[in-house]
């Protein structure tokens, strides 16, 4: 691999990291709602 493509590469997993933290937020974040929702969760 050349060094321009390493550097992509590095570039392409720390994105891939953030938008998987950003959908695990979501997914949390939906799950607290739908759980609120049902009346699971006193407020």
């Amino acid at each position: 691999m050349q060094r321009s493509q390493l550097a992509r590469l590095k570039e392409l997993e720390k994105e891939n990291l953030r938008l998987r933290r950003a959908v695990s937020d979501l997914t949390l974040d939906q799950l607290i709602l739908t759980e609120a929702a049902k009346g699971v969760i006193a407020v």
